[in-house]
């Protein structure tokens, strides 16, 4: 693959003639005339969901983590380390290693924004280590010293490096895949373990920020969703047996991965989380990827804790992300009420 020109005045592409990637854009953002749809509706919904990190009270964090139990306390720092890692990975991710690629100019767009929100989400976690912690370096540093959790993060980085070292057609395609399994499974042992701190009554600010994380990540997650079935119709030839058997060989050893991950901070010690309903939650979310993409599901289990897709709403919003419409917008707020 080529990366796009980001001028390019002698192309004379038509809208109808866009493509995800190998089109000849001009470099011109003509806006007015798109052809996929489902990628302005997407934009539309992310500027709706602006948000803004230093908008959420974390002062009774302070208390409540002086107050957790070493445990939790091991807990929260480790879950916080690896969404520091995975929202930094994407920043530069998407901005240096798949948009150069993408010639449709509303799919960049989304791109752009998405970056732009996985660099939030960095700022979000300082602001929540700065809240809370009595030494932020050490956190910062857990990805370079916890085994467990570098092995995780090599795994999540090698399939980007790939596409970076030799930018390949099938390798993009992959590249799609590894967001979708970013995006949709390995941030949930963390937000998971987190919900299930606020839920016993501790740490609502956290929770209350992951909240607003987790809606942006849903988007995110779309996007690649729409991204994956969009190239399954435009470039069938490149979904072979091959591809396909690499793919659900990336979600099986993604889902043994985050199963390892999120029996390891919690330790079987977190009411609520235990390695079973850890192990499960985590099959399920990625039955449900797969099901996303139009690909046969694996483990068929149910979800073990659905109360985890309430707590994770905000209150009186209802978004349908393919037909891009939201109403009743609310940042809402995070209170007992919503248990």
């Amino acid at each position: 693959m080529q990366r796009k020109k980001i001028y390019n005045p002698e192309s004379t592409e038509h809208v109808n003639d866009r493509r995800i990637f190998g089109g000849n854009p001009t470099g011109i953002f003509e806006l007015n005339n798109i052809k996929y749809q489902w990628a302005y509706n997407l934009w539309e919904v992310m500027l709706n969901n602006t948000w803004f990190p230093k908008e959420v009270d974390m002062t009774r964090d302070v208390n409540d983590y002086k107050n957790l139990t070493e445990v939790e306390k091991t807990a929260y720092d480790k879950a916080l380390s690896q969404l520091i890692f995975m929202d930094s990975l994407q920043t530069n991710n998407l901005i240096d290693n798949v948009n150069p690629y993408v010639t449709a100019p509303e799919i960049n767009l989304i791109l752009v924004r998405q970056s732009f929100e996985e660099a939030l989400h960095s700022q979000s976690y300082a602001v929540m280590v700065d809240s809370i912690s009595q030494n932020s370096e050490e956190i910062y540093e857990l990805w370079r010293r916890d085994m467990m959790l570098k092995t995780k993060n090599d795994a999540i980085a090698a399939v980007y490096n790939e596409l970076s070292k030799n930018p390949t057609e099938t390798n993009f395609v992959k590249a799609c895949f590894a967001n979708q399994i970013l995006e949709g499974i390995y941030f949930y042992s963390g937000f998971t373990y987190l919900y299930t701190l606020a839920r016993s009554g501790k740490m609502l600010g956290s929770a209350q920020m992951i909240r607003f994380i987790q809606r942006d990540e849903v988007t995110h997650l779309v996007l690649f969703q729409n991204l994956i079935n969009t190239l399954k119709r435009e470039r069938p030839d490149l979904f072979t047996k091959e591809l396909l058997d690499e793919v659900y060989a990336m979600f099986k050893n993604a889902v043994e991965l985050e199963v390892a991950w999120g029996q390891y901070i919690t330790q079987g010690q977190i009411l609520g989380l235990t390695d079973d309903i850890v192990e499960q939650y985590i099959q399920y979310l990625a039955d449900d990827r797969l099901h996303a993409v139009g690909l046969e599901t694996i483990y068929n289990v149910e979800n073990p804790i659905k109360w985890v897709d309430d707590f994770s709403r905000f209150n009186d919003q209802k978004t349908n992300f393919f037909e891009g419409t939201v109403t009743n917008y609310s940042k809402g707020s995070l209170s007992f009420d919503d248990f």
